[in-house]
C-alpha cells in the first residue's frame, strides 16, 4: 500500500511565463500522469496523505516524527490543496490553450477565464455590516502590491480599508520623487511630493484636512520618527510605507488601533523590468457584473512629454509645466469626472466622482476655499475633455492659468478659443483616464 505520496507536476505555468515560449513548449510541460495520480490520492485521502508543494514538507516530516502518522485533519487538508493545485494547474493551461488563435497569434483575453485566487484572510464584515467578505490575493502576486503587505501593528484590516488602501498605494507608486497621498472612500484628497515624507505628507494633509481625518495614508519613503510625530497628531485608518525607523514605529504604538503596513515597493526587491507584472501592476482589471465579467488592459498608461500638444497661444513655463504632469498624474486616481487644481507639487482642489465635470470643477474650488488655499496661478487637470468651455471658464475664474486634458471633444476649438480669450496655457494629452 502506498502512505504517502509526493508529486512535482511539469513546470508548465513557469514554461508559460518565459518569452518565446512555443506552443510546442508549452504542450511538452503539460503534466498527464501526475495530476491523475495526485487526483487519485486526494479521493482517498483517508488512506493516503498527498503533497504538492515543497512548503509541506516541514509540517508532515514533523508530524510523522511525533506521532509515527499523519491525522485524518492533515490527510484533508493535503486532499483539499491537492485538488486545488490541480485546479490551478489545469486552469493555467486552460487559460493559456484558449488564447491562442486559429492563426497561431495569442489574444489578450482567454476564451474561458479560470481566475485562479487564493484566501488571505475573512473579514469581519463586507463594505456595509449586513455584507459577508473575504481577502484574496493572486495566485503569483505581483511584487510591491498591496497582498504583499506585512502588517506591522494594529486591528484587523477592514473590506473598505483594503479598498481604500489600493487606491492610495497604487497612487503612491506612480511618483520617483517622495510623495504622499491620503485617500478617503477610494479617491486622493491630499496628494504631495516633497524633500522627505514629512513634507509630503505636511503638504498632502493641507490639502483637505477635513476630509483626511480617519483616512488613509501611503508613502513611498522611509517613515521617520519627525514624520510618524507629525502623523500621529491626526486620526489615521491605515498607513503604508516602505519603511519605518524603529523610533518611527516607538511612535504608533501610542496609537495601537492604526493599522501599519509595511510593502517593499518593486524596485528595493529588485524585479523591476519591462512587464507590468514586475513592475508591480495589474496587466489586467476585472470589474463584476451581473452574472458575468468586465476584463480590460490596466489603464497604465505614462505621460511622455512627446505625449503633449500645448494648443494654445499662450506657452508653458517650465514651472506650469512640471505643475501640469503632477496634476495629472493625480487626476489618473480621482474618480470621474475629476478635476484637481495643483501648485507647486501638493494637490490644492481635488473635485472627483461627479456625474456633470462643471459640477467638479466647482467642487474642487470649493474643497480649496474650505481648506483656505489660493487658486491663484494654479495648474488644473481634468480625466476627461471640456464638452464646452464654461468648465474651463470655473477652473480660470477660480485662479488657474494652465490646463491639462485629453482633448477631442467636438468643441475643442471653442474651448481653445476660450482659454486664448482667458490668456491661459492648455496642453492636450491625446489619453483619457476615465476611472469608475
Amino acid at each position: 500500500t502506498i502512505d504517502l505520496l509526493i508529486v512535482n507536476l511539469y513546470p508548465f505555468e513557469a514554461t508559460v511565463a518565459k518569452a518565446g515560449c512555443t506552443l510546442e513548449d508549452a504542450i511538452e510541460n503539460i503534466d498527464i500522469g501526475g495530476p491523475a495520480m495526485v487526483r487519485s490520492a486526494a479521493k482517498n485521502w483517508k488512506d493516503v496523505g498527498v503533497l504538492t508543494d515543497a512548503s509541506q514538507y516541514a509540517g508532515v516530516l514533523t508530524e510523522l516524527k511525533t506521532d509515527g502518522k499523519l491525522s485524518d485533519t492533515t490527510k484533508f487538508a493535503l486532499s483539499v490543496a491537492a485538488f486545488n493545485r490541480i485546479s490551478q494547474y489545469d486552469g493555467a493551461i486552460s487559460d493559456y490553450l484558449s488564447r491562442i488563435q486559429a492563426d497561431g497569434s495569442h489574444a489578450l483575453f482567454p476564451a474561458q477565464s479560470n481566475g485562479r485566487f487564493v484566501k488571505l484572510q475573512d473579514l469581519r464584515y463586507g463594505e456595509n455590516p449586513h455584507q459577508k467578505a473575504a481577502f484574496y490575493r493572486d495566485l503569483y502576486p505581483a511584487p510591491g502590491s498591496l497582498v504583499t503587505a506585512v502588517q506591522l501593528q494594529g486591528k484587523e484590516l477592514s473590506y473598505n480599508n483594503i479598498a481604500d488602501a489600493d487606491a492610495a498605494w497604487e497612487c503612491v507608486k506612480s511618483f520617483s520623487e517622495p510623495a504622499c497621498v491620503i485617500v478617503k472612500h477610494a479617491n486622493p484628497c491630499g496628494v504631495a511630493v516633497g524633500a522627505d515624507s514629512l513634507e509630503a505628507y505636511s503638504k498632502a494633509f493641507k490639502t483637505d484636512p477635513t476630509s483626511a481625518f480617519g483616512g488613509i495614508i501611503a508613502l513611498n519613503r522611509t517613515v521617520d520618527a519627525a514624520s510618524a510625530q507629525e502623523m500621529a497628531k491626526q486620526f489615521i485608518e491605515v498607513l503604508m510605507a516602505p519603511a519605518y525607523t524603529p523610533e518611527a514605529l516607538e511612535v504608533f504604538k501610542a496609537k495601537a488601533n492604526v493599522r501599519v503596513l509595511q510593502i517593499n515597493l518593486p524596485d528595493q526587491l529588485g524585479k523591476v523590468g519591462n512587464t507590468d507584472w514586475q513592475n508591480g501592476r495589474n496587466a489586467v482589471d476585472v470589474k463584476r457584473i451581473g452574472s458575468g465579467l468586465l476584463m480590460q488592459t490596466a489603464d497604465n498608461h505614462e505621460l511622455a512629454l512627446s505625449d503633449l500638444k500645448v494648443v494654445t497661444k499662450a506657452q508653458p513655463t517650465p514651472a506650469q509645466m512640471q505643475d501640469l504632469l503632477f496634476a495629472w498624474k493625480v487626476a489618473k486616481y480621482v474618480k470621474s469626472n475629476a478635476i484637481v487644481f495643483c501648485a507647486n507639487g501638493m494637490t490644492m482642489g481635488v473635485g472627483a466622482g461627479q456625474m456633470s465635470r462643471l459640477d467638479s470643477a466647482r467642487i474642487a474650488s470649493i474643497k480649496a476655499e474650505h481648506a483656505s488655499l489660493s487658486l491663484k496661478d494654479t495648474a488644473v487637470a481634468s480625466d476627461a475633455f471640456f464638452p464646452f468651455r464654461d468648465g474651463l471658464d470655473v477652473v480660470v475664474n477660480a485662479g488657474a492659468t494652465c490646463v491639462i486634458q485629453p482633448g477631442g471633444s467636438m468643441r475643442d476649438a471653442e474651448v481653445i478659443a476660450a482659454a486664448d480669450e482667458h490668456g491661459v496655457v492648455m496642453v492636450f494629452t491625446g489619453v483619457r483616464h476615465f476611472r469608475h
